[in-house]
């Protein structure tokens, strides 16, 4: 959840038997003249937010529209770092936040979790050491000290939470929802769209999507995989899906340096990247399940992710490494 659009390009949101944009290029969707279409286009979480909403009844679509905008943005003044009357920039500046929202309360649950079966890959406390990144951006090696001692404040067993209060147990900790926030709202926006009754629908963050049922023919929606390295030709891939949600992370959004050793994406066990992967699209049950893991997987690489993912029911993932080569979970395809 990004001020700057960095690691995601656009936000789009589909529902019933239509969808917008990159959808419409990738054939995700067929058109029905009988159904009323309504389209929504405008800023949100530091990207562009392009909803279309399909239905017998436009003034219907519309509410749906109204009624998953106001939630998504609802969720984005609670769980932005930028936003400096959000709960979590109000914990990050005070180290405790008394009565948190049960969003906040959830999500930070989610990412416990992950934390624990990655042993520390993902971590929502490495703000600290994203910090000392963009003050240093370009470099291989901690020659001034400044990712080591970032690091002395992060720890996610550090981050205690319950209803009545979130708080740091370390001096300088902050921290950042950046590698997972945008799935939960992605799964939020679906939650509300559904809530609308539509319920065939696809939620597409450029890179973070949810589709739920299938296309109006049956068929499953085909989701293409983008090629981390655009100067160089890859065999086009793609999956299909029906009720599954689908992230990508890749160095390629926000790199520290043109080789694409050092980027956004920090293995908050070392304060550097991990070496291995140029990109890993993971599928999920839930978004924000997806993005945590694919930024999760990144920072593990190829081989440990994949014994990750194998360990884990209804998540599969297809990784590219900095070399082009690809390999996948056992299930990606099936």
């Amino acid at each position: 959840m990004k001020k700057k659009i960095t690691r995601r390009t656009f936000l789009q949101i589909v529902a019933v038997a239509g969808a917008a944009g990159g959808c419409w290029q990738l054939g995700l969707f067929t058109g029905d003249a009988r159904l009323q279409v309504a389209r929504r286009s405008q800023p949100i979480m530091g990207t562009y937010l392009n909803l279309t909403v399909y239905g017998k009844d436009r003034d219907a679509c519309e509410a749906a529209i109204d009624r998953t905008i106001n939630r998504m943005k609802g969720l984005e003044a609670i769980l932005s770092r930028h936003m400096p009357t959000s709960q979590v920039a109000t914990l990050n500046s005070t180290g405790r936040l008394d009565s948190p929202d049960k969003d906040l309360l959830e999500l930070l649950g989610l990412s416990a979790g992950l934390s624990e079966r990655s042993d520390g890959a993902f971590d929502v406390t490495i703000l600290p050491v994203m910090n000392a990144h963009s003050e240093f951006a370009g470099k291989y090696a901690d020659s001034s000290g400044a990712i080591t001692q970032a690091r002395t404040a992060t720890g996610y067993r550090y981050l205690a939470a319950n209803a009545s209060s979130v708080q740091f147990q370390k001096t300088g900790m902050g921290i950042t929802l950046d590698g997972i926030g945008k799935g939960y709202i992605v799964d939020q926006g679906v939650a509300a769209l559904k809530a609308a009754g539509f319920h065939n629908v696809c939620v597409d963050a450029g890179g973070d999507l949810m589709v739920a049922g299938a296309k109006p023919d049956g068929s499953p929606w085909r989701i293409g995989i983008r090629n981390p390295r655009i100067e160089q030709p890859m065999e086009p891939v793609s999956v299909k899906v029906i009720n599954r949600a689908v992230a990508t992370s890749g160095d390629y959004f926000q790199p520290y340096t043109a080789d694409f050793r050092n980027h956004h994406i920090l293995d908050p066990r070392t304060g550097f990247s991990s070496p291995d992967l140029a990109s890993c699209t993971i599928t999920a049950p839930t978004v924000g399940l997806a993005d945590g893991l694919a930024t999760a997987v990144m920072a593990l690489g190829r081989d440990t992710g994949l014994e990750l993912l194998e360990s884990l029911d209804g998540c599969e993932g297809y990784l590219i490494d900095k070399q082009q080569r690809n390999s996948h979970s056992s299930g990606f395809f099936s």
